[in-house]
């Protein structure tokens, strides 16, 4: 067990520092490409329209919600959501993010297994992310503070509960990777198939988007730092 200064976080420092590279990076590219406007004059909201259209889903409604960034497709109601700014917008940003999120919807049309997979997973990863690190924190208590092998043994079988639960979530945040990698992909090809955007301006839908995709990258970085941290600590204890 470590006392004072616990070593094992310094290997979530890598992480954290990704996590504000990226945030920062998404933030920034928002900022530029939500002044640029595209050639054609679409807007995000037409944009998703246009990609759910050709692809035969002309029965799934496109939302306007409130919030920066917020916007998502919903594959349990068969729904888009747009932020405000997105759906009027008809900057290169808005039509990216529009497009990206109509990727998850022919995803779901195409029943894609990577989103199947994590739509499956979101009920049991909002129950243990939130029993994980309680359980985690009482067996380190438990362990530490043990003066019998019951109070050790039910410390431990709490630690390694705590820690399977985590896997799970480790296991959401993997999964969750290919399916925006994936979305992303679909968004260019729509983009540039449709003629939303074209030239130098797929440059920028790429840039918006690759931002993005770095967030969920530095969501498992630091998931994963944090399993080994937990398992390093778990190992220190026997």
């Amino acid at each position: 067990m470590f006392y004072g200064f616990d070593p094992t976080f310094l290997i979530l420092i890598p992480a954290i520092l990704f996590t504000m590279f990226a945030q920062g990076k998404v933030k920034s590219a928002y900022r530029k490409y939500s002044q640029i406007p595209t050639r054609k004059g679409i807007t995000g909201g037409q944009t998703a329209r246009m990609i759910l259209d050709s692809n035969g889903m002309e029965d799934v409604p496109i939302e306007v919600i409130d919030g920066e960034l917020t916007d998502n497709y919903d594959p349990t109601r068969d729904t888009m959501h747009l932020s405000r700014a997105v759906y009027a917008g008809n900057s290169i940003a808005s039509v990216s993010i529009a497009a990206h999120e109509s990727g998850h919807a022919i995803q779901d049309e195409k029943e894609y297994g990577f989103l199947k997979f994590r739509v499956s997973m979101v009920p049991v990863v909002n129950l243990v992310s939130g029993a994980s690190w309680p359980l985690i924190f009482i067996g380190i208590i438990l362990v530490a503070m043990a003066q019998s092998t019951t109070m050790y043994g039910i410390g431990n079988m709490l630690l390694n509960l705590g820690i399977i639960m985590f896997c799970v979530v480790v296991l959401f945040h993997t999964v969750t990777l290919p399916v925006e990698l994936n979305a992303s992909k679909r968004a260019i090809a729509q983009l540039q198939e449709l003629g939303i955007v074209e030239g130098d301006e797929v440059t920028g839908a790429k840039k918006v988007l690759s931002a993005a995709a770095m967030t969920y990258v530095a969501a498992l970085a630091v998931s994963v730092m944090n399993l080994i941290r937990i398992l390093l600590i778990r190992g220190s204890n026997n």
